[in-house]
């Protein structure tokens, strides 16, 4: 497994895979091409489906077009057989493509071929399942944070907290900013309200309508193309955050316990990343805002004093009842249902947590036969519900 640095990235909404990712790529095609007159971008299947509602374009034509006019052509109808986000490059001088590169963005930011998979790039963690990891975890007598930084390089937790800090400011930018996001669905902005409603109720309501509120401002900022950290991804950026905030308030937990939490959903993010995917086009949401919630309801469970085992059922139970789950965004935008989705998912991380704290941490499933499943299920769903906007929600709020 790679080091967190490569689950954690910060960058601009509204999708890591569908924004992140193609910027990444335009600009190394960018870096590698001399001279010429003009480039040519050709988008495939998922990418080109949905990619002017998530601001594939926008993102390409802002490192492309300084240097050479640019045409993006629009292919969604053909999928490469690599990953339904295929991106074909091309560099033209004098009429003639001098060079050209066929690259996928493949989620959380991360861009794959297959003369360059993730595979390939560099691995500090030996043990990739959650089974070995808590064996390990057992035999060493330590826990998942512990296992982050036996691996990783010492700057670790100094990234970390410049990830916890960004998390901090996305939601406190989304508390504060009102308004209709753009796109237009005219979705009105809703987290500044739920905090404020927060405080009208009793403690029970009052809580959730907190997380809530954390969460729907996280990812009401991804949508308006703001700044968040993929957790793993965009689309998802709000559940993790929401929930480390939203125990951090309550329990006024010191800095470095959030740090330690945040590694150990980073582990459980880890495995789903290079075990399955992450990558909605790909699987299905259930690999976005379904990941999510294992990360959070891991990072949860060790905030309350888990075990191992424990984290482990948590993050376990928290992707299992999310397995199935379709990406079908609403005219291709990450707003509805994806916001409300965040918040919904944030709430059962934590009563995933929860769950997995009353019990002896043993159970029949781990969470690496669930993350096999939702593999599974994720290519056997129909390609209309993996992030093309043309089937299930998309396609039946088109035909009110």
């Amino acid at each position: 497994m790679e080091s967190l640095k490569e689950l954690y990235k910060i960058g601009n909404g509204p999708s890591s895979s569908h924004t992140m990712g193609p910027k990444k790529a335009a600009l190394q095609f960018a870096a590698r091409c001399g001279e010429i007159d003009s480039f040519r971008v050709t988008l495939y299947g998922s990418l080109a489906a949905t990619g002017k509602g998530h601001l594939t374009d926008a993102a390409i034509r802002a490192v492309l077009e300084p240097i050479a006019p640019l045409e993006i052509v629009w292919q969604p109808d053909i999928v490469l057989p690599f990953h339904t986000n295929g991106m074909l490059f091309e560099a033209i001088k004098g009429g003639t493509v001098i060079d050209n590169w066929t690259i996928y963005s493949v989620g959380g930011g991360s861009i794959a071929s297959p003369d360059m998979p993730l595979e390939s790039q560099r691995k500090i963690y030996p043990l990739t399942t959650s089974e070995e990891i808590l064996n390990w975890c057992e035999d060493e007598g330590k826990t998942y944070w512990e296992y982050v930084q036996d691996s990783e390089d010492s700057d670790i937790w100094e990234y970390l907290e410049k990830i916890w800090q960004s998390m901090q400011h996305t939601i406190d930018e989304g508390l504060n900013n009102d308004g209709v996001l753009p796109g237009g669905l005219k979705v009105r902005r809703k987290a500044g309200t739920y905090w404020v409603k927060a405080k009208e109720y009793g403690p029970s309501v009052s809580n959730r309508s907190r997380l809530y509120a954390y969460a729907l401002a996280t990812a009401e900022e991804n949508a308006s193309g703001g700044e968040v950290v993929t957790a793993p991804t965009c689309g998802s950026c709000g559940v993790l955050p929401a929930v480390l905030k939203h125990l951090a308030d309550l329990n006024d937990y010191r800095p470095i316990r959030i740090l330690r939490a945040l590694a150990t959903a980073g582990v459980f993010g880890n495995i789903a990343k290079t075990n399955a995917s992450i990558s909605g086009a790909e699987v299905g949401c259930q690999g976005e805002i379904g990941v999510a919630c294992a990360m959070a309801a891991a990072a949860a469970c060790q905030l309350m004093g888990g075990t191992p085992a424990q984290i482990e059922y948590a993050a376990e139970m928290a992707l299992e009842h999310h397995l199935g789950l379709t990406c079908d965004p609403v005219c291709g935008l990450v707003q509805i249902p994806c916001i409300e989705r965040n918040a919904v998912a944030a709430a059962r991380a934590i009563d995933s947590a929860t769950f997995a704290i009353l019990s002896d941490g043993k159970h029949r499933v781990n969470f690496d036969h669930v993350v096999a499943v939702m593999k599974e299920t994720g290519h056997n769903l129909p390609s209309l519900y993996r992030e093309t906007a043309e089937g299930g929600l998309a396609r039946h709020y088109k035909h009110k």
